[in-house]
């Protein structure tokens, strides 16, 4: 079913449009140096960076795919949310002072230190592979429900989402990146809210019958607790959520460009706090929403088309139900929230991506002593090919049947054990380089065996791994991580003795 915008919408969605255009435009003139394009010139807020933080997680994959997946199964994925105050702990009493001591804006460039320039420029390709999977899944899905509404080509619509976030990402660097994000974390938040009530009272008989029928097809179960490895069991997503958490608030580059940006360490560690907390009863909220979303189509089934049953395509029901049910004027918030969902986690991906090939691959491979009108001239050139890039990626999507799982699993393999490297990085001063090396190509190795051997077979069926794909990203870790701490000794030079130190 193909919607349309009233008039009401219509200027809802244009005023939020040229807003976001204007915040871009108006930082421009602080975003004209490295610094400023990079880290805001160290002078941010805590609280707007803790919004920043929030609204990178709250991105359309949060809108759009955790009210399908609870919409088509249960809550097992909000087991994912429960790990974040483990990561936020972490972060705030180790990673937070770590990168504020450093000074440099490269996340990476700590690993350089301890271990050679080959391990800074593995976390980089990582990192940056890591970025151009995640805005195509953001900008899949916001896609989707602006198809329903508008009609348009979902195709045509991908493009002109990328062509307006590297615009005014490109005119207002980290600075502009990190206030939009702080108002498209609100009005996402704002909408999120709006379509639960509305959703509560549209059951033919009330919210009652909302928790009713959720109860009797137990919606609201958070997954097996058996010991399975190769189901995502409650277990299994929880420790999934351990260590993707870790490896979002510890090493990447998009969390650390806002400890940098922030005033202070103190302001650092509050915005750590702010972004990583809120983000547990706002998830709730939209795995809510999913399972109100069943509800109500469960009572009133000739509501929903076949086309879009759970098994069809779950991660459009929502889109459906906001063209198809809410009024006009609320239907223009919710589509500018998922807008503002998207604008924010790609425009954050892009500045932090420009940022790592500015300073982990050209400034240390080819111009040490570039000028800042040459850095300036990569950080423009790299928004644009980034933000292309992305743009391809989410036209590649198309079509995904749950974009969550699509995103988790591609999460897990590009993460490519980088929080290991780091892990040998702090919490062992033993390990040198060489076991550092052989622990990411061991690892490395392990984490392709995983991703790849699912699609065995024959005779290679039997070397397939047992293992959940969630799991990739916490073997691949570990295995980095016990590598490098097992073979530290193999490389140690031997001690002097007293008598040969005397000499």
């Amino acid at each position: 079913m193909e919607g349309h915008l009233s008039l009401l919408d219509a200027i809802i969605l244009v005023v939020y449009f040229l807003g976001v255009i204007g915040v871009g435009l108006y930082f421009y003139r602080r975003s004209r140096t490295t610094e400023g394009f990079t880290a805001g010139s160290r002078s941010m807020p805590g609280w707007v960076c803790g919004l920043s933080i929030l609204a990178t997680y709250l991105s359309s994959i949060s809108f759009v795919a955790l009210p399908g997946r609870s919409f088509a199964g249960n809550w097992n994925p909000f087991v994912f949310s429960l790990s974040l105050p483990i990561a936020v702990f972490i972060a705030v009493r180790f990673f937070v002072p770590l990168y504020r001591k450093n000074h440099d804006v490269s996340a990476y460039s700590y690993l350089e230190k301890r271990f050679g320039l080959w391990a800074r420029t593995y976390a980089g390709v990582c990192y940056l592979l890591l970025q151009l999977a995640r805005m195509g899944a953001v900008m899949y899905l916001v896609a989707l429900p602006l198809s329903l509404l508008l009609g348009w080509d979902i195709k045509m619509i991908i493009f002109l989402l990328g062509v307006s976030v590297i615009f005014y990402t490109m005119a207002g660097g980290i600075v502009a990146v990190i206030w939009t994000d702080a108002i498209q974390a609100v009005v996402l938040t704002v909408g999120a809210v709006v379509c639960a009530v509305i959703m509560m009272f549209s059951l033919p008989e009330g919210p009652g019958q909302l928790f009713s029928v959720a109860l009797e097809h137990d919606k609201f179960s958070l997954g097996s607790y058996g010991v399975s490895l190769a189901e995502a069991t409650f277990w299994v997503v929880l420790i999934y959520g351990i260590f993707i958490n870790l490896n979002n608030f510890g090493i990447d580059q998009s969390f650390i460009q806002r400890y940098i940006a922030s005033s202070s360490e103190k302001e650092a560690r509050r915005s750590v706090w702010l972004g990583g907390l809120l983000y547990l009863p706002i998830s709730a909220l939209f795995f809510f929403i999913g399972t109100a979303l069943f509800a109500y189509y469960h009572v009133q089934p000739e509501l929903l088309p076949e086309a879009l049953e759970a098994e069809a395509n779950p991660d459009r029901v929502f889109p459906f139900f906001i063209v198809s049910v809410l009024p006009d004027g609320v239907k223009g918030l919710l589509i500018a929230a998922v807008f503002a969902a998207a604008m924010s986690t790609v425009s954050t991906s892009l500045n932090s991506s420009a940022t790592l090939l500015m300073t982990d691959f050209y400034k240390r491979y080819f111009r040490r002593d570039a000028t800042e009108k040459q850095s300036m001239a990569v950080l423009y050139g790299a928004t644009l090919v980034w933000g292309i890039g992305g743009t391809l990626i989410a036209v590649a999507m198309i079509g995904v049947k749950h974009a969550l799982d699509a995103w988790w699993e591609l999460a897990s393999i590009f993460s490519g054990g980088m929080l290991g490297l780091f892990l040998l990085g702090s919490v062992s001063r033993k390990v040198t380089n060489m076991p550092a090396f052989l622990g990411v190509v061991i690892g490395v190795l392990v984490i392709s065996w995983m991703s790849l051997s699912k699609y065995f077979t024959g005779s290679l069926e039997a070397f397939r791994s047992p293992f959940h794909g969630f799991l990739t990203i916490v073997i691949g870790t570990l295995v980095i991580f016990l590598i490098g701490l097992l073979t530290a000794p193999l490389f140690a030079k031997p001690q002097k003795s007293r008598e040969e130190a005397d000499d």
